[in-house]
């Protein structure tokens, strides 16, 4: 089966992000466990985490932190299961 692309993206509080995928499914991803270090510690500023956009089957943000393809889907949940 082929990795779903990302195809849109929505910053969410608590730093998670809203990623729609073009298997039509949302499903949300929690940015919190990868926030640490010089790199991907940057995020932790509101204004920078909500620089996020999708680039090529993924998401990134203006500095060019991004997350693996496989990991965005493989570790997100769906909408549904999250909000309960």
């Amino acid at each position: 089966m082929l990795q779903p692309r990302a195809i849109d993206v929505t910053p969410l509080a608590d730093y998670k992000v809203i990623v729609t995928f073009d298997t039509g499914e949302a499903r949300i991803f929690d940015v919190m466990p990868y926030i640490s270090g010089d790199w991907f510690g940057k995020l932790r500023n509101i204004e920078v985490f909500n620089t996020v956009r999708i680039a090529g089957n993924t998401i990134e943000w203006a500095g060019g932190q991004d997350i693996a393809p496989h990991e965005l889907y493989d570790y997100s949940v769906p909408t549904q299961a999250a909000i309960r």
